[in-house]
């Protein structure tokens, strides 16, 4: 783990947490494409106003990136409609794979959710699923696809249902156990700090997929 990282979602739940850790890590460059200002500034981020396409935005970078971590996505009620969330969860993170490959991307880091299935009859699991397959198309040296159960941390944006929720989850955290411990809400924080475990480790299978318990073993063995 070194050289040059890109970040796709500096700015939302798991990416602000995400790119604490990369900024802290011993990349010599961070690369975030955002849509909001960043609301701090390092000597090694570089923050990029987002255009229309990564592509776009990022035509002026040289790279190489060897790592891009992906942390892009919304809910269909934010989003407003099924077409522009899909533009959101899909379209815009596989845009993101392919201008990092083309800039040297070899391992790609990417927040999916747990119950991502391309045949899924639910539509959100299955645009995820969707998501997934065409990651893996991609043929990326490692493909490390981190699938959370519901996320907790404090959002920019309030979500009642999703509040509500986690609260509830939380009370009852001690129903999760066994095979239920992959359904336990975690942590933006956790799920972030595992992404970067994931890329010190490295992986020789690909893809690599991290269930939520696993995701939350990972992080815990991290900050021990």
């Amino acid at each position: 783990m070194a050289g040059q990282a890109l970040i796709a979602g500096a700015t939302g739940l798991v990416g602000f947490e995400l790119l604490r850790f990369l900024l802290e890590a011993d990349y010599h460059r961070v690369v975030a494409p955002v849509r909001k200002k960043l609301p701090y500034q390092r000597e090694k981020l570089i923050e990029l106003r987002l255009q229309k396409t990564y592509e776009e935005t990022l035509a002026e970078e040289t790279g190489p990136f060897a790592d891009a971590f992906c942390c892009l996505g919304t809910t269909i009620k934010t989003a407003g409609s099924r077409e522009r969330f899909a533009q959101v969860d899909l379209n815009l993170p596989l845009e993101f794979a392919r201008a990092a490959q083309r800039l040297g991307g070899r391992r790609f880091f990417i927040v999916t959710a747990m119950g991502a299935d391309k045949n899924s009859s639910i539509f959100y699991n299955r645009t995820k699923g969707e998501l997934e397959e065409e990651l893996s198309k991609l043929n990326f040296q490692e493909l490390h696809i981190f699938r959370p159960s519901l996320l907790l941390g404090q959002r920019q944006e309030f979500r009642l249902g999703e509040r509500l929720a986690g609260s509830l989850l939380s009370e009852l955290s001690l129903v999760f156990q066994g095979p239920l411990k992959k359904y336990k809400p975690i942590q933006a924080r956790s799920v972030a700090r595992a992404m970067l475990v994931a890329a010190s480790r490295g992986s020789s299978t690909s893809p690599t997929i991290y269930r939520s318990d696993i995701i939350a073993r990972m992080a815990e063995e991290a900050s021990a």
